[in-house]
Protein backbone atom coordinates (compact mmCIF):
# COMPACT_ATOMS: atom_id res chain seq x y z
CA UNK A 1 0.00 0.00 0.00
CA UNK A 2 0.98 3.57 -1.17
CA UNK A 3 2.24 5.53 1.87
CA UNK A 4 0.56 9.06 2.01
CA UNK A 5 2.78 11.80 3.35
CA UNK A 6 0.68 14.28 5.92
CA UNK A 7 0.24 17.68 4.29
CA UNK A 8 -1.08 20.77 6.15
CA UNK A 9 -2.20 23.30 3.17
CA UNK A 10 -0.27 26.46 3.97
CA UNK A 11 -2.98 29.50 4.28
CA UNK A 12 -2.80 32.85 3.64
CA UNK A 13 -3.40 34.85 7.40
CA UNK A 14 -6.96 36.81 7.53
CA UNK A 15 -4.67 38.84 10.00
CA UNK A 16 -0.85 38.70 9.49
CA UNK A 17 0.62 41.53 11.95
CA UNK A 18 -1.42 39.86 14.65
CA UNK A 19 0.89 37.74 17.17
CA UNK A 20 0.20 36.96 20.64
CA UNK A 21 -1.67 39.66 22.43
CA UNK A 22 0.32 41.75 25.10
CA UNK A 23 -1.75 40.62 28.32
CA UNK A 24 -1.25 37.15 27.62
CA UNK A 25 2.87 37.99 27.13
CA UNK A 26 3.05 39.92 30.63
CA UNK A 27 0.57 37.45 32.39
CA UNK A 28 2.95 34.61 32.05
CA UNK A 29 6.03 36.60 32.47
CA UNK A 30 4.68 37.29 35.79
CA UNK A 31 3.63 34.08 36.36
CA UNK A 32 7.05 32.55 35.63
CA UNK A 33 8.65 35.15 37.76
CA UNK A 34 6.42 35.40 40.72
CA UNK A 35 5.71 38.93 40.15
CA UNK A 36 2.60 40.93 41.05
CA UNK A 37 0.17 40.98 38.06
CA UNK A 38 -1.11 44.22 38.27
CA UNK A 39 -1.07 44.42 33.77
CA UNK A 40 -3.91 42.43 33.19
CA UNK A 41 -7.35 43.94 33.66
CA UNK A 42 -8.76 41.23 35.91
CA UNK A 43 -10.07 40.80 39.80
CA UNK A 44 -8.09 38.97 42.02
CA UNK A 45 -10.90 38.81 44.54
CA UNK A 46 -14.02 37.07 44.52
CA UNK A 47 -17.60 38.44 43.25
CA UNK A 48 -20.49 38.28 45.68
CA UNK A 49 -21.59 35.23 46.79
CA UNK A 50 -25.14 35.94 46.02
CA UNK A 51 -24.38 35.68 42.93
CA UNK A 52 -22.61 32.59 43.02
CA UNK A 53 -26.34 31.23 44.32
CA UNK A 54 -28.57 32.79 41.84
CA UNK A 55 -26.69 30.79 39.21
CA UNK A 56 -27.02 27.40 41.21
CA UNK A 57 -30.92 28.50 41.70
CA UNK A 58 -30.63 28.73 38.27
CA UNK A 59 -29.31 25.65 37.09
CA UNK A 60 -31.63 23.87 39.84
CA UNK A 61 -35.06 25.71 38.54
CA UNK A 62 -33.74 24.04 34.86
CA UNK A 63 -32.40 26.93 32.70
CA UNK A 64 -30.20 24.84 31.12
CA UNK A 65 -31.06 24.57 27.69
CA UNK A 66 -30.57 27.33 24.91
CA UNK A 67 -32.32 30.55 25.61
CA UNK A 68 -33.66 32.79 23.08
CA UNK A 69 -31.03 33.83 20.46
CA UNK A 70 -31.08 37.26 21.80
CA UNK A 71 -30.86 36.33 25.10
CA UNK A 72 -33.02 35.58 28.13
CA UNK A 73 -35.58 37.77 28.06
CA UNK A 74 -35.90 38.40 32.13
CA UNK A 75 -32.09 40.02 31.69
CA UNK A 76 -33.17 42.06 28.28
CA UNK A 77 -35.99 43.05 30.66
CA UNK A 78 -33.52 44.47 33.80
CA UNK A 79 -31.28 45.94 31.02
CA UNK A 80 -34.01 48.11 29.48
CA UNK A 81 -34.68 49.37 32.83
CA UNK A 82 -31.78 50.16 33.85
CA UNK A 83 -30.56 52.21 30.84
CA UNK A 84 -34.36 54.11 31.72
CA UNK A 85 -33.34 54.46 34.90
CA UNK A 86 -29.99 55.86 34.59
CA UNK A 87 -29.27 57.11 31.38
CA UNK A 88 -33.28 58.13 30.10
CA UNK A 89 -33.10 55.63 27.06
CA UNK A 90 -36.55 53.75 26.70
CA UNK A 91 -35.18 51.04 24.65
CA UNK A 92 -37.77 47.83 23.96
CA UNK A 93 -36.21 44.68 25.18
CA UNK A 94 -37.68 42.66 22.23
CA UNK A 95 -36.10 44.66 19.76
CA UNK A 96 -33.45 46.67 20.96
CA UNK A 97 -31.14 44.78 23.33
CA UNK A 98 -29.06 42.13 22.55
CA UNK A 99 -26.87 39.70 25.29
CA UNK A 100 -23.50 38.97 23.67
CA UNK A 101 -20.85 36.82 24.97
CA UNK A 102 -18.59 39.57 26.77
CA UNK A 103 -17.92 42.73 24.84
CA UNK A 104 -15.18 41.52 22.94
CA UNK A 105 -17.57 39.62 20.89
CA UNK A 106 -20.20 42.21 21.16
CA UNK A 107 -18.20 45.05 19.04
CA UNK A 108 -16.84 42.38 16.73
CA UNK A 109 -20.42 41.85 15.43
CA UNK A 110 -21.48 45.21 15.32
CA UNK A 111 -19.06 45.53 12.88
CA UNK A 112 -19.34 42.49 10.76
CA UNK A 113 -22.89 43.93 10.90
CA UNK A 114 -22.48 47.38 9.26
CA UNK A 115 -19.37 47.26 7.37
CA UNK A 116 -18.35 46.74 4.07
CA UNK A 117 -15.17 45.74 2.39
CA UNK A 118 -13.49 48.97 2.35
CA UNK A 119 -15.78 51.07 4.55
CA UNK A 120 -13.45 53.14 6.85
CA UNK A 121 -14.08 52.73 10.99
CA UNK A 122 -11.73 55.67 12.60
CA UNK A 123 -10.66 54.42 16.30
CA UNK A 124 -9.35 56.34 18.49
CA UNK A 125 -5.87 55.60 20.10
CA UNK A 126 -4.22 54.47 22.20
CA UNK A 127 -7.04 51.84 21.84
CA UNK A 128 -7.97 48.07 22.98
CA UNK A 129 -6.25 45.71 20.96
CA UNK A 130 -8.91 43.92 19.38
CA UNK A 131 -10.84 47.20 17.61
CA UNK A 132 -8.42 46.80 14.55
CA UNK A 133 -8.48 43.32 14.17
CA UNK A 134 -12.21 43.39 13.76
CA UNK A 135 -12.34 46.06 11.23
CA UNK A 136 -9.79 44.17 9.09
CA UNK A 137 -11.79 40.63 9.45
CA UNK A 138 -14.83 42.82 8.38
CA UNK A 139 -12.24 43.74 5.33
CA UNK A 140 -12.87 47.17 6.25
CA UNK A 141 -10.06 49.87 6.70
CA UNK A 142 -9.00 51.03 10.51
CA UNK A 143 -8.69 55.15 10.48
CA UNK A 144 -6.34 56.14 13.36
CA UNK A 145 -6.61 59.13 15.19
CA UNK A 146 -4.68 59.69 18.31
CA UNK A 147 -6.24 61.12 21.25
CA UNK A 148 -4.61 64.35 22.76
CA UNK A 149 -1.06 62.97 24.25
CA UNK A 150 -0.73 63.08 27.83
CA UNK A 151 -4.23 64.23 28.92
CA UNK A 152 -5.69 61.14 26.10
CA UNK A 153 -8.64 63.80 25.41
CA UNK A 154 -10.21 63.60 22.12
CA UNK A 155 -9.17 66.02 19.95
CA UNK A 156 -12.28 66.99 17.60
CA UNK A 157 -10.80 68.89 15.07
CA UNK A 158 -8.29 65.37 14.02
CA UNK A 159 -11.63 63.39 14.21
CA UNK A 160 -13.92 65.78 11.47
CA UNK A 161 -11.15 66.01 9.40
CA UNK A 162 -10.82 61.85 9.20
CA UNK A 163 -14.36 61.50 8.17
CA UNK A 164 -14.72 60.76 4.76
CA UNK A 165 -17.58 59.53 2.68
CA UNK A 166 -16.51 56.33 3.28
CA UNK A 167 -16.82 56.77 6.86
CA UNK A 168 -19.13 53.61 7.53
CA UNK A 169 -18.58 54.36 11.81
CA UNK A 170 -16.45 55.71 14.68
CA UNK A 171 -15.42 53.40 17.41
CA UNK A 172 -15.38 55.38 21.07
CA UNK A 173 -14.53 54.08 24.34
CA UNK A 174 -15.33 55.67 27.94
CA UNK A 175 -14.30 55.27 30.87
CA UNK A 176 -10.78 54.85 28.18
CA UNK A 177 -8.63 51.66 28.28
CA UNK A 178 -6.04 52.06 28.83
CA UNK A 179 -5.50 55.85 30.23
CA UNK A 180 -8.68 56.01 32.60
CA UNK A 181 -10.34 59.19 30.84
CA UNK A 182 -13.43 59.85 31.04
CA UNK A 183 -15.73 61.50 28.38
CA UNK A 184 -17.07 64.79 29.67
CA UNK A 185 -21.06 65.78 29.22
CA UNK A 186 -19.38 68.81 26.65
CA UNK A 187 -17.05 65.90 24.66
CA UNK A 188 -20.20 63.83 24.21
CA UNK A 189 -22.05 67.02 22.63
CA UNK A 190 -19.98 68.00 20.46
CA UNK A 191 -19.39 64.47 19.18
CA UNK A 192 -23.44 64.38 18.54
CA UNK A 193 -23.67 67.83 16.89
CA UNK A 194 -20.30 66.74 15.08
CA UNK A 195 -22.00 63.16 13.60
CA UNK A 196 -25.47 64.53 13.03
CA UNK A 197 -24.93 65.78 9.28
CA UNK A 198 -23.71 62.19 8.67
CA UNK A 199 -24.72 58.55 8.26
CA UNK A 200 -21.82 57.95 10.13
CA UNK A 201 -22.67 55.37 13.09
CA UNK A 202 -21.08 55.32 16.28
CA UNK A 203 -20.13 51.96 18.46
CA UNK A 204 -19.98 52.99 22.44
CA UNK A 205 -17.65 50.92 24.65
CA UNK A 206 -18.76 51.28 27.78
CA UNK A 207 -17.41 48.70 29.89
CA UNK A 208 -16.37 50.44 32.27
CA UNK A 209 -19.39 52.96 32.88
CA UNK A 210 -19.72 52.33 36.39
CA UNK A 211 -16.35 52.92 37.06
CA UNK A 212 -16.51 56.83 37.15
CA UNK A 213 -14.80 58.86 40.41
CA UNK A 214 -14.87 62.20 42.47
CA UNK A 215 -18.97 62.70 41.70
CA UNK A 216 -18.79 62.83 37.83
CA UNK A 217 -21.48 61.17 36.02
CA UNK A 218 -20.88 58.42 33.21
CA UNK A 219 -22.06 60.49 29.87
CA UNK A 220 -23.10 57.40 27.97
CA UNK A 221 -24.21 57.60 24.45
CA UNK A 222 -27.90 56.67 25.64
CA UNK A 223 -28.51 60.42 27.62
CA UNK A 224 -28.10 61.66 24.03
CA UNK A 225 -30.73 61.44 21.50
CA UNK A 226 -28.97 62.26 18.42
CA UNK A 227 -26.30 59.75 19.31
CA UNK A 228 -27.92 56.76 20.66
CA UNK A 229 -30.45 56.93 17.22
CA UNK A 230 -26.86 55.93 15.77
CA UNK A 231 -25.35 54.03 17.99
CA UNK A 232 -24.47 50.37 19.63
CA UNK A 233 -23.96 50.67 23.15
CA UNK A 234 -21.84 48.09 24.91
CA UNK A 235 -21.85 47.03 28.11
CA UNK A 236 -19.98 43.74 29.93
CA UNK A 237 -21.69 42.13 33.26
CA UNK A 238 -17.76 40.63 33.63
CA UNK A 239 -16.72 44.14 34.54
CA UNK A 240 -19.37 45.31 36.62
CA UNK A 241 -19.98 42.07 38.90
CA UNK A 242 -15.76 41.04 38.78
CA UNK A 243 -16.45 37.86 36.70
CA UNK A 244 -14.42 38.87 33.47
CA UNK A 245 -14.58 34.99 32.96
CA UNK A 246 -18.32 34.87 32.57
CA UNK A 247 -18.00 36.76 29.06
CA UNK A 248 -21.49 38.10 29.33
CA UNK A 249 -22.25 41.33 27.64
CA UNK A 250 -25.16 43.32 25.84
CA UNK A 251 -25.89 45.42 23.36
CA UNK A 252 -28.33 48.10 23.36
CA UNK A 253 -29.29 49.78 19.86
CA UNK A 254 -31.87 51.23 18.11
CA UNK A 255 -34.49 48.14 16.20
CA UNK A 256 -33.07 48.35 13.04
CA UNK A 257 -29.60 48.21 13.72
CA UNK A 258 -30.47 45.40 16.58
CA UNK A 259 -31.70 43.18 13.99
CA UNK A 260 -28.86 43.52 11.23
CA UNK A 261 -26.35 43.01 14.18
CA UNK A 262 -28.86 39.49 15.43
CA UNK A 263 -28.03 38.68 12.03
CA UNK A 264 -24.30 38.04 12.65
CA UNK A 265 -24.87 37.31 16.19
CA UNK A 266 -26.79 34.42 15.81
CA UNK A 267 -24.31 32.67 13.16
CA UNK A 268 -20.97 33.44 15.33
CA UNK A 269 -22.21 32.39 19.12
CA UNK A 270 -26.02 32.23 18.87
CA UNK A 271 -26.84 32.71 22.28
CA UNK A 272 -25.03 32.85 25.44
CA UNK A 273 -24.88 30.99 28.37
CA UNK A 274 -28.33 30.48 29.99
CA UNK A 275 -27.98 29.79 33.80
CA UNK A 276 -25.67 32.77 33.92
CA UNK A 277 -28.53 34.90 32.36
CA UNK A 278 -31.19 34.06 34.64
CA UNK A 279 -28.85 34.40 37.76
CA UNK A 280 -27.78 37.93 36.11
CA UNK A 281 -31.59 38.75 35.80
CA UNK A 282 -32.09 38.28 39.22
CA UNK A 283 -29.31 40.21 40.40
CA UNK A 284 -30.48 42.46 39.46
CA UNK A 285 -33.46 43.74 40.75
CA UNK A 286 -31.19 45.50 43.30
CA UNK A 287 -29.32 48.25 41.84
CA UNK A 288 -26.85 48.48 44.89
CA UNK A 289 -24.17 46.54 43.38
CA UNK A 290 -23.66 48.50 39.95
CA UNK A 291 -24.59 51.96 41.86
CA UNK A 292 -21.79 51.42 44.34
CA UNK A 293 -19.36 50.15 42.35
CA UNK A 294 -17.64 53.39 41.53
CA UNK A 295 -17.08 54.43 45.44
CA UNK A 296 -15.37 50.57 45.64
CA UNK A 297 -13.10 51.08 42.87
CA UNK A 298 -12.28 55.12 43.89
CA UNK A 299 -11.23 53.58 46.94
CA UNK A 300 -8.48 51.03 45.57
CA UNK A 301 -7.20 53.86 43.29
CA UNK A 302 -6.84 56.56 46.13
CA UNK A 303 -5.22 53.85 47.90
CA UNK A 304 -2.75 53.08 45.27
CA UNK A 305 -2.33 56.25 43.56
CA UNK A 306 -1.07 57.21 47.60
CA UNK A 307 1.08 54.77 47.76
CA UNK A 308 2.65 55.63 43.92
CA UNK A 309 2.99 58.99 44.47
CA UNK A 310 5.65 57.99 47.08
CA UNK A 311 7.63 56.57 44.00
CA UNK A 312 9.25 58.29 41.44
CA UNK A 313 6.63 57.47 38.79
CA UNK A 314 4.84 60.43 37.73
CA UNK A 315 0.92 60.27 37.93
CA UNK A 316 -1.41 60.62 35.41
CA UNK A 317 -4.86 61.45 35.91
CA UNK A 318 -7.23 58.10 36.96
CA UNK A 319 -10.80 59.60 36.38
CA UNK A 320 -12.16 55.61 35.78
CA UNK A 321 -11.91 52.17 35.02
CA UNK A 322 -9.73 50.08 37.71
CA UNK A 323 -6.38 51.22 35.36
CA UNK A 324 -3.89 54.24 36.57
CA UNK A 325 -1.30 55.37 34.28
CA UNK A 326 1.85 56.75 35.19
CA UNK A 327 4.91 58.24 33.63
CA UNK A 328 8.17 56.77 33.90
CA UNK A 329 10.54 59.70 32.59
CA UNK A 330 11.53 60.39 36.38
CA UNK A 331 13.13 56.83 36.88
CA UNK A 332 16.57 56.47 37.28
CA UNK A 333 18.93 55.89 34.29
CA UNK A 334 18.79 53.28 32.60
CA UNK A 335 15.28 52.29 33.29
CA UNK A 336 14.07 55.18 32.27
CA UNK A 337 15.47 55.40 29.32
CA UNK A 338 14.11 51.16 27.80
CA UNK A 339 11.38 51.56 25.30
CA UNK A 340 7.95 51.17 27.39
CA UNK A 341 7.99 47.46 26.67
CA UNK A 342 11.32 46.60 27.75
CA UNK A 343 10.95 48.10 30.48
CA UNK A 344 7.42 46.63 31.38
CA UNK A 345 9.75 43.03 31.25
CA UNK A 346 12.39 44.43 32.86
CA UNK A 347 10.03 45.45 35.68
CA UNK A 348 8.56 42.40 36.34
CA UNK A 349 11.88 40.32 36.43
CA UNK A 350 13.84 42.37 38.45
CA UNK A 351 11.24 44.53 40.54
CA UNK A 352 8.67 41.92 40.55
CA UNK A 353 5.96 43.78 39.45
CA UNK A 354 3.80 43.82 35.91
CA UNK A 355 2.80 46.43 33.88
CA UNK A 356 1.25 46.86 30.52
CA UNK A 357 3.10 49.42 28.03
CA UNK A 358 0.92 52.07 26.43
CA UNK A 359 2.71 51.78 23.26
CA UNK A 360 0.84 48.02 22.81
CA UNK A 361 -2.65 50.42 22.41
CA UNK A 362 -1.02 52.39 18.82
CA UNK A 363 -0.47 50.81 15.70
CA UNK A 364 2.80 52.31 15.39
CA UNK A 365 4.10 51.49 19.04
CA UNK A 366 4.47 55.20 19.85
CA UNK A 367 6.49 55.61 22.33
CA UNK A 368 5.30 58.38 25.29
CA UNK A 369 7.41 56.85 28.01
CA UNK A 370 3.68 55.56 30.48
CA UNK A 371 3.04 52.18 31.15
CA UNK A 372 -0.48 50.92 32.90
CA UNK A 373 -1.23 49.22 35.77
CA UNK A 374 -4.41 47.58 37.31
CA UNK A 375 -5.73 48.24 40.65
CA UNK A 376 -8.56 45.85 40.29
CA UNK A 377 -6.95 43.79 43.01
CA UNK A 378 -6.77 42.74 46.83
CA UNK A 379 -5.63 46.14 48.87
CA UNK A 380 -2.94 43.63 50.32
CA UNK A 381 -2.22 42.82 46.02
CA UNK A 382 -1.31 46.85 45.70
CA UNK A 383 0.17 46.94 48.95
CA UNK A 384 2.52 44.48 48.09
CA UNK A 385 3.04 45.93 44.67
CA UNK A 386 3.82 49.42 46.23
CA UNK A 387 6.41 48.31 48.20
CA UNK A 388 7.89 46.48 45.44
CA UNK A 389 7.55 49.68 43.47
CA UNK A 390 9.22 52.06 46.04
CA UNK A 391 12.73 50.23 46.05
CA UNK A 392 13.09 52.21 42.20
Amino acid sequence: MTSIAPHTPALTSRLPKVGTTIFTVMSALATEHGAVNLGQGFPDFHCDPALLDAVTQAMQAGHNQYPPMPGALALRQAMASKMQALYGLACDPATEITVTAGATQAILTAILAVVQPGDEVIVLEPCYDSYVPNIELAGGVAVRVPLTPGSFRPDFDRIAAAITPRTRALLINSPHNPSGMVWSETDMRRLEAMLAPTDVLLISDEVYEHMVFDGQAHQSAARFPGLAARAFIVSSFGKTYHVTGWKIGTVVAPAPLTAEFRKVHQFNVFTVNTPMQHALAAYMADPAPYLELAAFYQRKRDLFREGLATTRFRLLPGEGTYFQCVDISNLAVPERDLPEGDFCQWLTREIGVAAIPLSAFYGDGFDQRVVRFCFAKKDETLREGIKRLASL
